[in-house]
Parts: C-alpha cells; sequence; structure tokens
C-alpha cells in the first residue's frame, strides 16, 4: 500500500518546493517574497510560517517590486536558482502582471503563487473578484496566462502532483525558461488531502545543454570559411550558458571580432581585443561599423532585438547572411536565419573543431582604439566650466567607471541611462545588469537588491532617473530591513529626459514629458535625500562630479543602501556612437519640424532590410 501523508495543499506545495534542489545541493527556490491578503494568508501564509527556514518567507513593499527582485536574483544566478512571489487576489495579484511580462521577455524563471478566488464558489463573489459575465471560469489571475511561460489553476488539492513537477519543469528548461503562474484557489489552500510520501522525495533538476544538428554545424561552418568580414553578436544566452570563455576563444582562434546586446554586455571584459562594445541604437561606433560591413552576422544567444539590430537597417552589406545559434527554435530562425538550435557553449566548441585552424580574414582593430579614447573623452570629468552648468549623463557615468572595482556591477533599466551604459559604460567581466528586454519602469531599486542578495561579494550600483525612481522606490525599505547594501545613483532632470529627447527628434513639440512642459500649476520641488531618509537609506546629494565620486567611495562601508543625488542635464545625449531607431513619424499634418522628421524618417527606413 502506498504511504502517504496528510497535509493541506498549501503545506504540500511548500514542503514539496523545499525538496528541489540543484545540482549545485543548493534548493532552487530559495525562497519566497510575500504580501498576504485574505486570498492567501490563512492557506499559503501559515504553511509558510510552519516551514520556516526550510523555504524562508520574505516581506516585500509592492508585489510588482518584489517580483523584480525575485527576477535579479534569477537573472544574476543565470537561471540556476530563482524565488517564488505570492500575493492575495484581486490587486496584488494584477500587481504581479507586469513583472512577469518581464520575466517573460526576458527568459527569467520566477514562480508566481497568486491567490484565487473559492473553487467551490460558495461565497462568490469574494472581495477583490472580477467576474466575467460571459465564463464562469475566468478571474483576475488569467491576465498572467499571456504573459507566462505555463500556467495552471490549482482547483484541488491533487492538482499539486501534476502542476509543480511541470512548473519547475519549465524554470529549469534552458529552451523554455521563464516565468510560471499557479494561480491558488484559497479555499483549496486549507484543504486537506493524503499524498504520497514520495512525491516529497529530494529532487536534483539537472539543467540540459542539447547539441545542435551535425548538419546545421556543418553548414555555418562552412559559412564562417567562406565569410569575408564576419562578425559575433554575443547575446545573453552567452551568460545562461556559462560559455563566456569558449566564445573568447573561438574569436580570438578564428579571428572574429564580437559585439554584446544589452543582455549579453559584460560577458567579457571590455580589455579583449576583439570585443568591439555594443551594436545598434545604443552602439559603439566601431561595433557599428563591424555590423554595416559585415557579410555574416552570427547571432550566439540573442533575439536579435530592434535595438541591436537598428530596426534593421544596421546590418547594410548586400551580401550579408544571418546566422542564430539558439536553444529555442523560435528564436533561431527569426528573420529568415540559418538556424542552429543548442547549447552556446557546446556549439561553439563543435563549430570550432569543425573549422580547424581557419582564420577569418583580417579586421580593423584600431577603430576600436579609437572608439575607446572617444568614451574617455565624452565621459572626462567637465573642466573650467561655469559653477552653474549642470553635468550630463555621461559625466555621471564616467564618476562611477573612475571610482568602479572589478568587483563592481552597474544596473539600469529604464530611461536615458540604459543606453548610455551600453555605449559607454567599460564593463568588466560580468560586471553588468541590465533589464532592457521590457525597458521596465521602476526595476532599478528592487533589481539592485536582487542583484545583491544573489552576489552579497559584489558592489552594486543602480542607476536611475527621477521618473523611474518615483514609479517605485518602496523597496528601499526592504533592503535596510534586511541590510541589503547597494549604492543608488539618482540623476535629477526633473522629467522624463529621455523620451523628451525622442520627442524632439521625432519632429514632435516638448509635450508632458518634464515637469515644465507639463499642464500642472505649480513647479515640483521633491526632495530625493530626505525621501530616501525617510525609508531609512543613507543619502546625501552632490553638487559636483568630483564630489560624486567621493560619495560612491565612502558608500562601500555601510549595510544599508546609500542613495547619491545629482542634477543633471536633460538635454545632451550620450554625444558618442547610436544608430537610428525605427519611432514612427505622422505621415500628414503638422508644423515643419515634423516634415523635415519625416524626411529624416525616410531615408533610414529605405536602409531597412530583412534577412531572406
Amino acid at each position: 500500500m502506498t504511504k502517504t501523508v496528510r497535509l493541506t495543499a498549501a503545506q504540500a506545495m511548500v514542503r514539496w518546493l523545499s525538496l528541489q534542489m540543484t545540482e549545485d545541493g543548493e534548493r532552487f527556490i530559495e525562497g519566497v517574497w510575500a504580501i498576504f491578503g485574505h486570498g492567501n494568508v490563512a492557506g499559503l501564509g501559515e504553511a509558510l510560517h510552519g516551514i520556516g527556514d526550510k523555504l524562508p518567507t520574505w516581506r516585500g513593499q509592492n508585489e510588482q517590486t518584489m517580483a523584480h527582485a525575485a527576477i535579479a536574483f534569477a537573472k544574476t544566478r543565470r537561471r540556476r536558482r530563482a524565488h517564488a512571489v505570492t500575493s492575495s487576489i484581486g490587486p496584488g495579484a494584477t500587481n504581479m502582471v507586469t513583472a512577469a511580462a518581464l520575466a517573460h521577455v526576458n527568459r527569467l524563471p520566477v514562480l508566481f503563487i497568486p491567490g484565487d478566488v473559492f473553487a467551490n464558489r460558495r461565497p462568490d463573489p469574494v472581495l477583490q473578484q472580477i467576474e466575467d459575465f460571459d465564463d464562469g471560469t475566468v478571474s483576475a489571475n488569467d491576465a498572467f496566462r499571456p504573459v507566462v511561460r505555463y500556467f495552471d489553476r490549482i482547483a484541488r488539492p491533487e492538482h499539486l502532483l501534476t502542476a509543480l513537477p511541470r512548473a519547475l519543469a519549465v524554470m529549469t528548461d534552458p529552451a523554455n525558461c521563464g516565468p510560471v503562474c499557479l494561480a491558488f484557489c484559497q479555499d483549496v489552500q486549507a484543504e486537506a488531502y493524503d499524498y504520497p510520501e514520495s512525491f516529497f522525495d529530494r529532487k536534483t533538476w539537472h539543467i540540459r545543454r542539447p547539441e545542435a544538428d551535425p548538419r546545421e554545424l556543418a553548414e555555418i561552418a562552412g559559412m564562417i570559411r567562406a565569410a569575408a568580414s564576419p562578425v559575433i553578436v554575443s547575446g545573453g544566452g552567452v551568460l545562461y550558458s556559462g560559455a563566456e570563455d569558449v566564445l573568447a576563444r573561438f574569436s580570438e582562434r578564428h579571428n572574429i571580432p564580437f559585439v554584446e546586446t544589452q543582455a549579453g554586455k559584460g560577458a567579457n571584459s571590455w580589455e579583449n581585443g576583439f570585443n568591439f562594445g555594443s551594436p545598434g541604437v545604443t552602439g559603439s561606433e566601431c561595433a557599428n561599423r563591424l555590423c554595416e560591413q559585415a557579410d555574416l552576422v552570427i547571432g550566439v544567444g540573442t533575439r536579435f532585438q530592434d535595438f541591436t539590430t537598428g530596426s534593421w537597417a544596421l546590418f547594410r552589406n548586400g551580401r550579408r547572411k544571418l546566422v542564430s545559434i539558439n536553444l529555442h527554435g523560435y528564436d533561431a530562425a527569426k528573420h529568415g536565419a540559418t538556424p542552429c538550435v543548442g547549447d552556446a557553449r557546446v556549439t561553439l566548441e563543435k563549430i570550432s573543431v569543425l573549422l580547424g585552424d581557419h582564420k577569418a580574414p583580417a579586421f580593423d582593430g584600431k577603430s576600436r582604439l579609437a572608439w575607446h579614447e572617444t568614451v574617455k573623452r565624452v565621459t572626462a570629468a567637465p573642466q573650467d566650466t561655469p559653477s552653474n552648468d549642470l553635468p550630463t549623463d555621461a559625466q555621471v557615468i564616467g564618476a562611477v567607471q573612475r571610482v568602479a572595482r572589478d568587483n563592481t556591477v552597474v544596473m539600469c533599466a529604464a530611461g536615458t541611462m540604459p543606453g548610455a551604459l551600453q555605449v559607454l559604460w567599460q564593463s568588466a567581466k560580468d560586471g553588468y545588469h541590465m533589464e532592457y528586454g521590457y525597458s521596465c519602469m521602476g526595476y532599478e531599486v528592487a533589481g539592485a537588491m536582487g542583484i545583491k542578495l544573489a552576489s552579497p561579494g559584489k558592489e552594486v550600483v543602480c542607476f536611475v532617473g527621477d521618473g523611474s525612481y518615483m514609479m517605485a522606490n518602496s523597496e528601499l525599505t526592504t533592503a535596510v530591513i534586511r541590510r541589503v547594501p547597494f549604492t543608488v545613483v539618482l540623476t535629477d532632470n526633473r522629467g522624463y529626459g529621455c523620451i523628451n529627447r525622442l520627442q524632439i527628434e521625432c519632429g514632435g513639440a516638448e509635450f508632458n514629458n518634464m515637469y515644465k512642459d507639463s499642464n500642472i500649476e505649480v513647479q515640483p520641488e521633491i526632495d530625493f535625500v530626505w525621501h530616501a531618509r525617510s525609508m531609512g537609506a543613507h543619502a546625501e546629494k552632490v553638487a559636483s562630479i568630483a564630489e560624486l565620486e567621493a560619495k560612491i567611495v565612502e558608500a562601500r562601508g555601510r549595510n544599508v543602501p546609500s542613495v547619491i543625488v545629482i542634477d543633471t542635464d536633460a538635454v545632451p545625449g550620450t554625444g558618442a556612437g547610436g544608430s537610428w531607431w525605427d519611432v514612427a513619424v505622422p505621415q500628414a499634418g503638422g508644423p515643419e519640424r515634423l516634415e523635415t522628421a519625416r524626411e529624416h524618417y525616410n531615408r533610414n527606413a529605405a536602409n531597412q532590410r530583412v534577412f531572406d
């Protein structure tokens, strides 16, 4: 007879999660972020209390931002470990939908466990329940369906026997990895069931390394041999595969330069002689020149997002061909690429064997050195400037760069800084963390905490603009409570400076982005220093670039977050690099500035070419 143990469904869930292990002997789900409400406090809340440190629970301040912390943790741990996040039904659940979308776009594992309505329907409609007038099976949690990789509703206790293994199978699958939502009916959480004891056996999850089809490998090796000017586009998949060193050796052995996407930046040091920086809209001049001339573009672990490709106007060589090495056939076959479906590390090793001693023709290495001189110039500290001149974002980056150490990780998500950092930041290996798949404002502060939790030995520097900080900052308190130190460089340009510049470039009037151009009677005077201090952080405002450098160094001895506020000029861009980005301009009507912008748009759109 099968031995059983009687547990509530919530108790069974947390016990099972506590026994799912990584190959390194750690829990795959390290712990659970939780904000309790009537939809999860009595069932899942009591179960989490009962299991204690075997599956620890952490309190957040906002459902979306505690999920952002979980996402940053998973990204930093290269998808080898993850967090769960639970909320009540209603607004608690829907607050997490944005974070689920972020995780989905970035292919990152997070387990979402929102409370759900009563499966037995006796008290319907309950508080916060959204009713579909035409479908009695729908709840607010159905909003998760398009933004997670796997969705299930736990409407009976025994559903866990199949739902939980499926959830972990998705989260540990290198190709299908992404967020999972297990909507947990609140009455079912408290229901008891006789679960097989064997269900709670400890299990180790192994991350597969799928090997590519030999025919695809041979075809790509032949294409590389025939190429006169190949270039490698190194994406986030290089990091998740642990292929950083393999890619560097491949590049050097076969004399093929590489560029790094936002997700892939930091896989190899900026000092590597084959690393030409980033391509595309926020790319370096030397990288974009390589891409424009390339007759073979070799994508490794990249989705070829429009910022990377300059909206497909970057790769201008009429003979160019596209190769895509990716774990998922969906990504590998994009834009008519010659696909190679397999693990990045294994695939590069096998192609290298097929190539033998083959080396591609020589490329212009001097352009890379010239580019770094440009970076040095635009990020230099201001000299002999009037005291009332505000620093640029590039100068702020330069200040952090000059005091950065080998263990420094810079991070950001939205606004001016993601593009400026991609083009200007000279990243040490494993020194860059950017959420730019979803470019989600409000990710920064919570994400910085998640990075520090995942890598306590790293110095984490969070770049955030005043606009993004205003959207979500409350996890500063969580970091203070948990003694998680990181440094926030808060650049205050009094509005949404990045999108304001884009508005102007597209021929629009300055409207509703900067406070000065918004329909308000009183211009705000926000004291970010006292705001951060009120949440327990150490906060100061600096008046110069030199003072900013000194305060970053001082922050290293603290055990709570440090917030350093500096006023910046909203007008200048990076002053270097970049390429066109396809943002539609009105085709008719408007003043002369719109007509000029449309002419500029048409000239660049004529360069758009897809691979076929």
